[in-house]
């Protein structure tokens, strides 16, 4: 009965966590991957509006989701095999992390988006290079 409460306090959140557990059961490495970036995205922009509507809560767990999508990111990087691109990523997802920490502290949603309007460009590279 408790998982039951659980699952009825938050619908929106249960509902994107089994549509998540859905998409990922069959994916690829590189789908997996596009769906951290849409997943990470998705969380910086609720940061966003979490910390302008100064939802504590929400920003702080939307901020560790960010945070540990960027850790897993650069964890999965291929430095043998990318070369320079994954030298670059890594620099960018540390850069993004320390961003997002620092937007952290404060109640302005613009720092947020600013790192994920950036990573929603290489989502939607990642994204064409995949459909190619």
């Amino acid at each position: 009965m408790a998982y039951a409460s659980a699952l009825l306090r938050d619908p929106a959140q249960t509902y994107r966590r089994i549509d998540l557990a859905g998409r990922t059961a069959n994916a690829d490495g590189p789908a997996l991957v596009q769906l951290l970036y849409e997943e990470l995205c998705q969380a910086l922009r609720v940061a966003a509006w979490a910390a302008e509507n100064r939802k504590f809560a929400v920003k702080s767990e939307r901020v560790t989701r960010a945070t540990a999508i960027l850790f897993a990111l650069e964890a999965n990087l291929d430095f043998e095999r990318g070369g320079e691109v994954s030298v670059t990523l890594g620099r960018l997802y540390a850069g993004a992390r320390k961003q997002v920490i620092e937007a952290s502290l404060g109640h302005d949603g613009k720092p947020f988006r600013d790192v994920a309007d950036t990573l929603s460009e290489i989502a939607e590279a990642w994204r064409a290079a995949r459909a190619a």
